[in-house]
């Protein structure tokens, strides 16, 4: 029987920077020949656009769901209309027997979730028959945003992290987001503990205890800058995942199925038009102070400036870099996703277009 070839699963909450380091292991893949399914919380696919972006990957046009006769598919595929563990049964499995009928071109596939996504019942996907005898999950990477968890988003005990912080009332009781945050850790077989530069010693410190207090069993936790780690770091761990799901506890054990909150949801907004990017990120912190908005995520066209402008955005922080020129074929067009709960898409889209340039 030929060898299975190993899928690693990249989740992690929203912004934690999952796609990041995905984009730093194409970059570095060391000579391996690498296939990435992305599945996205929005219709935008800007988590898709960025890897293509990263120069390592093909430039030919990469559809979403694209399972050809042929079986040409691209070494990205979006699969861009949910969570994957919701419309697995859907696009996950023609798209996996796709890439499989290729394996021998392949040496590992990386699946990186919606940020939404529970990572169990995908992971249950690879016991299908369909499924079992060529691949096999190498490990489950749960990537987590330190200076999120320290200010107190998704804490199981936010006071021990900080103490001086202001009281939230949603942090009181265990949420939704909550339990995602805690299954997302106690699947992981390995944590990395992202965005470290902005949170001291002592913070850093307390946030990988709080940590461990969320998994179930002894998990290596490495630090990470802006995603980059050895390709040998993140691979080879041979974990076969699927057939160990019983030490990894999760919330939604005794359900059949799982139900997503169906108020947490994405809007966008296209606009032909550019922004300041200060002016932007201004208006973009006061929406999110005034609606429930997780993640804001997207491309930005700049006043005179022939790059394309990426901003990311986890509740008021933001973060932003030029990742390549326009191209003479793109329209100079603003893109940007909003995940969150119950959002207003006419009020979000009325105060940017009323932004002054």
């Amino acid at each position: 029987m030929a060898t299975k070839i190993p899928v690693t699963v990249i989740t992690g909450f929203l912004g934690s920077g999952k796609t990041t380091l995905i984009r730093h292991l194409l970059q570095n893949n060391q000579g391996r020949r690498i296939a990435v399914l992305v599945n996205e919380f929005g219709e935008l696919g800007i988590d898709g656009e960025l890897l293509r972006s990263c120069q390592i990957c093909p430039d030919e046009e990469l559809a979403s769901n694209s399972t050809n006769e042929e079986s040409n598919l691209p070494e990205i595929v979006e699969l861009t209309n949910g969570c994957l563990c919701c419309t697995v049964q859907e696009e996950f499995l023609p798209t996996m027997l796709e890439l499989l009928k290729r394996r021998d071109a392949l040496d590992c596939i990386l699946i990186e979730t919606s940020g939404l996504a529970l990572p169990k019942p995908l992971i249950k996907a690879f016991r299908w028959h369909e499924i079992r005898n060529a691949a096999t999950v190498d490990a489950v990477v749960t990537v987590v945003d330190c200076e999120a968890v320290a200010n107190g988003r998704f804490a199981s005990d936010p006071e021990a992290v900080d103490a001086q912080r202001q009281a939230d009332d949603n942090l009181e009781h265990e949420t939704p987001l909550q339990e995602l945050f805690e299954d997302q850790l106690a699947c992981a077989d390995l944590v990395v503990l992202n965005k470290t530069d902005l949170v001291d010693a002592v913070t850093q410190a307390e946030v990988e205890d709080l940590v461990k207090q969320e998994l179930p069993r002894v998990v290596k936790i490495v630090e990470s800058d802006r995603g980059q780690l050895h390709p040998d770091i993140l691979l080879g761990f041979q974990a076969a995942v699927e057939e160990n799901l019983d030490s990894r506890p999760s919330h939604h054990d005794t359900e059949e199925d799982h139900d997503h909150d169906e108020e947490i949801g994405s809007t966008h907004v296209i606009l032909n038009r550019s922004f300041n990017p200060n002016t932007l990120i201004k208006q973009l912190q006061q929406l999110a102070q005034e609606q429930e908005i997780y993640r804001i995520k997207g491309f930005v066209a700049v006043p005179n400036k022939s790059m394309r402008l990426v901003l990311q955005g986890v509740g008021t922080r933001f973060e932003q870099f030029y990742d390549r020129p326009w191209q003479p074929h793109e329209e100079q067009q603003t893109r940007l996703v909003f995940i969150g709960r119950d959002l207003n898409q006419s009020k979000i889209e009325a105060q940017l277009l009323a932004l002054q340039g």
